[in-house]
């Protein structure tokens, strides 16, 4: 088992960066790929980018893809979500996900574990 928290949310403007992180702790966090998942009002939760257990394939939503960086330090247990030139519509709440497999996927279903979740707020 184990247990994942986020952190690094907040209320910020168009055009603005973040940064996410997602502490682990409990089992060995180098044997797990993570995932990073929001879930807006009224919508359903998707994927917004994937990270191997080595850091060596990473996978991203298109609708992120140029803006958002994932990245791991298995040495902290953390992994992290750089989102830069954020839009209104990247307003949700963001999760943190582990799947005890070599590689990230996009489905929701394929990860055991998950954090309580961080708000992201992007005013226009």
């Amino acid at each position: 088992q184990v247990q994942l928290v986020e952190s690094g949310g907040g209320l910020v403007q168009a055009g603005d960066s973040l940064r996410l992180s997602c502490v682990a702790s409990g089992r060995t966090f180098s044997a797990y790929a993570m995932g990073w998942f929001r879930q807006a009002p009224g919508k359903e939760r998707e994927f917004v980018a994937g990270i191997s257990r080595a850091g060596s394939t990473i996978y991203y939503a298109d609708s992120v893809k140029g803006r958002f960086a994932i990245s791991r330090d298995n040495a902290k247990n953390t992994v992290y979500l750089i989102m830069n030139r954020l839009k209104p519509e990247d307003t949700a709440v963001y999760y943190c996900a582990a799947r005890n497999s070599v590689v990230a996927v996009r489905n929701v279903l394929d990860y055991a574990y998950w954090g309580q979740g961080t708000q992201v707020t992007v005013s226009s």
